[in-house]
C-alpha cells in the first residue's frame, strides 16, 4: 500500500516538473489518485477503554510555555500541533521561528529520495572488466564501481569477489580501479565534529559499512596488540589504508592525517585505553578503504589484484559481478530508526542527480531539496544545508514541518517507516498502555533536542506535530575537541524530552476524547 502510493506521488511529481503546473492541481491529483487504498494503515489504539476527560481536567492541563518554563531549558523553543487530516494548526508556541531541526531533517530526506527515485528503487555496485580474458588470464582492468549504495558491507564485497571467481577471471595483467564518481567525494559530513567521531565519516559514490572502520585494543604485558578491520559478522579483514599508533601521552585522546597515498593514520592515547576494548572510526577516502577490502578478499579466492587506484567514470566494459541494495523503502525505514547520517547524504544526493542536477557538495544538493521542500508544499522557512541534519546551521520551523507532515501524501508515504516512540509518565518511564500512539522522528545535537511526526489519540484522530527546543549559545561555546560528549548535555537532553513527553500527555488530554 504504501509502495503503490509512493508510485504515484513519484509519477504525479514527474508529470508535475515537466508541464509546471500548479502545487494545488499536484496535491489535488495526488488526492484523486491515491484513494484510500493507498493511505497507510491507522495505528493500533489502545485496547483499554477510553477515558472521558471532562472540560475542567482539559482546562486544568499545564499550557505549552508552563511546560517549556518548568524544564529550565534557556535557549529557544518552537512547537506546533495540527489536525493531520485538515492541516488546521491547533496550537503554536513560536512556531514560526527557524530553528536548528538536527536529525528531524531525515524526514524530509525521506520524502525527497522517494519522490525522485521511487520506493523500490535499489543501487546496484558492480564488478566490470575490460580487455580480454582467456584461459582465466585478463588482459585488462578490473573495476570496482559504486553506485551510491549507502548499505554496502564487507559481507556484499565478499560475494562480489566469488562472482568474480565464477566468472572465470584468475589471473590479472592490468590495474585494479575503483570507479566513485556515482556522487561527489566529501571529505566529512560536517566540518564541525571532531575527527574521530564515526557519525561524520566522508562521502563518495562508494560507501563501505558506512565508511567506518572498527578499531580494537586489547593489553597484554603492558603492551596493546591493536587492529583495523572492515568488521562484519562474517569477516574480518585487516585494512591498510586505515592506521594505529598507541602514543604515551594523556591528551588529546585521537589524533588523525592524512598520509601519502590517502592512508588514514591515526594515534591514540596510551592513558585511554584501559584493558581493551573497541570503537568505529570513521574513513575518509571511502573508495581506496572498498578497494583495500576487495583487494583481500579476491586474494582469498587466488586473485591477486594491484593496488586499488580511484577513477570517477567506470570503463566500458563487461558486467560480471553485480550487488543489489533493498528497495529504497527498507533502506530509509533504517535511516529513519537509526538515524544514520552517511545514508541520509548519500540518498539524499542521489535524488538530487535523478532530478539532474549535477551537484558538487553536500550544501548544493541541500539547496535542491530545500527548493523542492518549499514548492512542493507551499511552506517558508526552510534552509538545510545537508541531508542528515548533522550539520548545526539547518534552520526550519515547527510550523513548517507540521504542514509537511499534514499532507496526505506524506503521511502515506512517512507512517509505515517513522520510528514507533513509547510516550513517558512523569517519572520518565514508558507507558506501554497509553492511549495514544506515536510514530516519529528525533532529532538530537548536543543542546538540540527535537521530536516530529504524527500522534494517532484514542478516538483515532492523528494530530501532525513539531517540537524543536534548542540552545544555541551555549552549543556554540563548546570547543570542537569537546563535541563528542560536553559537559551538562546529557542533563539538558533529559530535561528536553521530558518537555517532549508531556506536550504529547498534553495533547492526548486534549485531543483524545
Amino acid at each position: 500500500m504504501h509502495d503503490n502510493s509512493c508510485s504515484i506521488l513519484r509519477a504525479i511529481y514527474t508529470k508535475r516538473m515537466r508541464r509546471g503546473i500548479s502545487k494545488r492541481e499536484f496535491l489535488a491529483g495526488l488526492l484523486s489518485s491515491v484513494g484510500t487504498a493507498g493511505l497507510a494503515a491507522p495505528l493500533e489504539t489502545s485496547l483499554r477503554p477510553v477515558v472521558r476527560v471532562d472540560g475542567l481536567q482539559k482546562r486544568a492541563a499545564p499550557g505549552i510555555s508552563e511546560i517549556v518554563s518548568a524544564a529550565r531549558l534557556n535557549g529557544e523553543a518552537g512547537i506546533a500541533v495540527a489536525d493531520a487530516e485538515s492541516g488546521k494548526v491547533l496550537e503554536s508556541h513560536n512556531g514560526k521561528d527557524a530553528i536548528a531541526p538536527a536529525s528531524v531533517t531525515k524526514a524530509l530526506t525521506a520524502l525527497y529520495a522517494l519522490a525522485a527515485l521511487g520506493p523500490q528503487h535499489r543501487f546496484q555496485t558492480r564488478v566490470v572488466i575490460t580487455g580480454t580474458l582467456s584461459n582465466g588470464r585478463l588482459s585488462g582492468d578490473v573495476v570496482l564501481s559504486g553506485g551510491g549504495d549507502p548499505t554496502l558491507d564487507t559481507d556484499a564485497l565478499a560475494d562480489l569477489a566469488k562472482q568474480l571467481k565464477q566468472a572465470g577471471v584468475q589471473e590479472v595483467s592490468g590495474k585494479f580501479l575503483v570507479a566513485d564518481g556515482a556522487l561527489p567525494r566529501v571529505r566529512t559530513i560536517s566540518e564541525e565534529q571532531p575527527d574521530h567521531l564515526g557519525y561524520s565519516p566522508a562521502v563518495s559514490g562508494i560507501a563501505l559499512n558506512h565508511n567506518r572502520v572498527h578499531f580494537e585494543w586489547k593489553r597484554s604485558s603492558g603492551n596493546y596488540a591493536v587492529t583495523m578491520q572492515a568488521r562484519t559478522g562474517n569477516f574480518r579483514p585487516g585494512v591498510e589504508t586505515s592506521r594505529m599508533t598507541v602514543i604515551d601521552r594523556s591528551v588529546p585522546v585521537y589524533t588523525y592525517e592524512q598520509l601519502a597515498g590517502s592512508v588514514d593514520s591515526w594515534t591514540v592515547a596510551r592513558s585511554a585505553l584501559g584493558n581493551g576494548g573497541a570503537r568505529w572510526l570513521p574513513v575518509r577516502n571511502p573508495g581506496l578503504y572498498a578497494g583495500d577490502v576487495f583487494r583481500t578478499l579476491a586474494r582469498s579466492h587466488g586473485i591477486v589484484l594491484p593496488k586499488a587506484k580511484l577513477t570517477k567514470q567506470t570503463p566500458s566494459g563487461q558486467v560480471v559481478a553485480a550487488h543489489s541494495s533493498a528497495p529504497l523503502v527498507e533502506i530509509l525505514r533504517g535511516m529513519l530508526e537509526y538515524s544514520n547520517n552517511l545514508t541520509a547524504e548519500m540518498v539524499g544526493m542521489s535524488a538530487s542527480n535523478a532530478q539532474r542536477a549535477q551537484v558538487n557538495s553536500l550544501r548544493a544538493s541541500a539547496r535542491k531539496m530545500n527548493a523542492w521542500v518549499s514548492s512542493t508544499f507551499d511552506v517558508s522557512n526552510v534552509n538545510v544545508v545537508d541531508h542528515s541534519g548533522l550539520g548545526s546551521n539547518s534552520r526550519m520551523s515547527a510550523q513548517a514541518m507540521v504542514t509537511i507532515l499534514s499532507a496526505s501524501w506524506a503521511q502515506a508515504a512517512l507512517l509505515p517507516i517513522l520510528k514507533d516512540i513509547g510516550v513517558r509518565d512523569a517519572k520518565g518511564r514508558v507507558d506501554k498502555g497509553h492511549p495514544t500512539k506515536v510514530k516519529a522522528k528525533t532529532g538530537t545535537l548536543n543542546f538540540v533536542s527535537n521530536l516530529a511526526g504524527y500522534a494517532t489519540t484514542s478516538d483515532g484522530k492523528t494530530l501532525a506535530f513539531a517540537m524543536f527546543v534548542s540552545d544555541q549559545k551555549v552549543r556554540a561555546r563548546i570547543g570542537k575537541a569537546n563535541r563528542e560528549a560536553p559537559q551538562g548535555a546529557r542533563a539538558w537532553t533529559r530535561r528536553a524530552r521530558s518537555v517532549h513527553h508531556k506536550l504529547i500527555n498534553r495533547w492526548s488530554l486534549l485531543h483524545g476524547s
